[in-house]
C-alpha cells in the first residue's frame, strides 16, 4: 500500500502585525512580540477542505531585522512541527524559498535546511520580490497579479503546477486562505488579551 502524502500550508502571524514597531509607531518602545503559527494538513492538492488544522501559540519572538526576516518566523514554524509531530512530504510558505529564485536564501530555503533536506518547500508570494522574473508567476482565477513560486526538494515546474491545480476559483487557493484566516484569528484574539 503506498504512503498517503501528507501537505501542510503554514503561516504566521505575529501581535504587532510583523511590523518592526510592535504596530505602535515607537519601536524603542515594542514589547508585543507573541506569535501564533497555523497550518492546514491536506493530502491532495486539490483538497478543499482540511484532513487536519493546528494552531501553536508562540509567546516570544526574535524582533523583526531587515533581511533575515527567517530568524523571526523559522522558530515559530518548527514549534508547530513539534509540537503537533506533524511530519509532512511537502510544506507550503507564505513567501519565497529564494528571493531571487534560485540562488538567495529565503525562509523556504532556511526551513529546508532546518528539516535535514528532508522535506520539500514550496513559497508562495503574493507581492514580487525585486530579483524575481515573470517565469516564477502563476496566475489564478483570472487574475491579472500572479503569484510567485519558488521551492526547493521538488522541481519549480512541479511546483507551479502544484500550486495552479488547488482548489480555489480565486487567485488565493482555499488552503491558503484558510491558514491564513486561522493564523489571523489566533493573532486577533491575542492582540484583544494584551
Amino acid at each position: 500500500m503506498t504512503k498517503q502524502a501528507t501537505l501542510l500550508a503554514i503561516d504566521v502571524a505575529y501581535a504587532d502585525n510583523g511590523a518592526p514597531d510592535g504596530g505602535t509607531g515607537d519601536a524603542a518602545n515594542s514589547s508585543n512580540n507573541d506569535a501564533y503559527a497555523a497550518g492546514v494538513l491536506f493530502h491532495n492538492w486539490s483538497d478543499d477542505k482540511p484532513a487536519k488544522t493546528c494552531i501553536s501559540h508562540i509567546p516570544t519572538v526574535a524582533e523583526y531585522v531587515p533581511g533575515e526576516f527567517y530568524k523571526r518566523e523559522l522558530p515559530c514554524i518548527l514549534q508547530l512541527l513539534a509540537e503537533h509531530e506533524v511530519q509532512p512530504d511537502c510544506i507550503i510558505i507564505d513567501g519565497y524559498v529564494y528571493l531571487d529564485g534560485n540562488s538567495q536564501p529565503g525562509l523556504g530555503w532556511h526551513l529546508y535546511q532546518a528539516l535535514g533536506g528532508k522535506v520539500a518547500i514550496i513559497g508562495v508570494a503574493k507581492s514580487s520580490f525585486s530579483a524575481i522574473d515573470a517565469s516564477f508567476g502563476i496566475s489564478r482565477g483570472g487574475s491579472i497579479k500572479p503569484l510567485y513560486i519558488t521551492s526547493i526538494g521538488v522541481d519549480q515546474a512541479t511546483a507551479q503546477a502544484s500550486i495552479a491545480a488547488m482548489h480555489g476559483k480565486f487567485r488565493i487557493p482555499t488552503l491558503l486562505k484558510l491558514v491564513d484566516q486561522l493564523c489571523r484569528e489566533a493573532g486577533d484574539k491575542l492582540v484583544d488579551h494584551i
